[in-house]
């Protein structure tokens, strides 16, 4: 399903679908002159679960509260409004498929067939291990979230349904970005547990950002990035202990002006204390970050412009 909504002003894409529903499986949204070449995409903030899906779940709430990325898409939306980024969220839910992992990705003991060829384990396929690959199988918690295998006919149809094409759309949109301007950011939101402090009285990150150690983004990007948190004094990582995933790794192609940051916030600096709904310091949250992609927009444009970024005044 591709259904475009245009007007003057830019594009409404939905498409994919989800299976078990007639929803598309994300959205995308962009100005036809964007002013900044930015785009913001959510891909763990979905909340469209099929009931056969739930049906299927151990503890649907509970899955759905550890896997979620809870509510970044309403912060991406206020993020695109005020600044006019491009915006690409995920409609689908995590637990059906993970946008964030590579299709091999999968613990293939949970589908039933088994993998489509003798599959070797290695780094590619190490968070399956852990439970957090293609499809999430293992919770802390709760431990296995299913509460049977999966049918491959079914994983296929998530794949061609959510992960295909929204990885497609977000390949064409950040081309469509670095030709109208020369180069493009892709910020990939997430949201991240508070962080474990390292010793007592140690005062963990509120973001993390990353750039798979400087592979998917212009290294002076990120040193942006984190001089704009240093100056308002958040709290800020980078790297560790989030480097990013395969959206970095597929999308991030600084050699052809495409770059990408991860950009992990806190739940608890935008929801209540059980990491389950909006408080009332989100619109805080949202107006810092708005003031992040501001920056680095006008440095990416720079960077399009001039194949370099300004130097900062001493």
């Amino acid at each position: 399903m591709d259904e475009r909504d245009s007007s003057g002003c830019g594009e409404r894409v939905s498409g994919g679908a989800i299976p078990g529903t007639v929803e598309p499986s994300f959205t995308l949204e962009m100005r036809r002159q964007t002013p900044i070449p930015v785009l913001i995409a959510a891909p763990h903030a979905g909340r469209c679960y099929p009931e056969t899906l739930r049906e299927r779940m151990r503890d649907p709430e509970y899955s759905a509260l550890r896997l979620e990325d809870r509510y970044t898409d309403l912060l991406a939306r206020d993020i695109a409004a005020a600044t006019g980024a491009a915006l690409l969220v995920a409609h689908a839910p995590r637990a059906m498929l993970d946008l964030n992992r590579a299709c091999d990705d999968m613990d293939w003991s949970m589908v039933s067939g088994g993998a489509p060829r003798k599959t070797r384990h290695s780094a590619l396929n190490r968070r399956s291990r852990s439970g957090l690959g293609l499809v999430p199988r293992r919770l802390g918690g709760l431990g296995e979230i299913w509460k049977g295998p999966i049918d491959r006919d079914e994983l296929d149809a998530r794949i061609e349904g959510i992960h295909r094409p929204y990885h497609a759309q977000l390949a064409g949109a950040l081309e469509t970005l670095r030709d109208r301007w020369g180069a493009a950011l892709l910020i990939d939101l997430h949201s991240m547990p508070p962080l474990r402090p390292r010793f007592p009285g140690d005062r963990t990150a509120e973001f993390v950002l990353g750039d798979r150690f400087g592979a998917s983004c212009e290294p002076a990007l990120a040193a942006q990035g984190l001089g704009y948190f240093a100056r308002l004094e958040r709290r800020t990582a980078h790297n560790r202990p989030y480097a990013g995933g395969y959206i970095l790794d597929r999308h991030g192609a600084p050699a052809r002006a495409i770059h990408a940051l991860q950009l992990e916030i806190c739940r608890s600096s935008y929801l209540d204390a059980r990491l389950a709904e909006t408080s009332a310091r989100m619109p805080a949250v949202a107006r810092l970050l708005i003031g992040l992609v501001r920056e680095l927009g006008d440095a990416v444009a720079a960077l399009g412009r001039n194949g370099a970024l300004p130097l900062a005044a001493e």
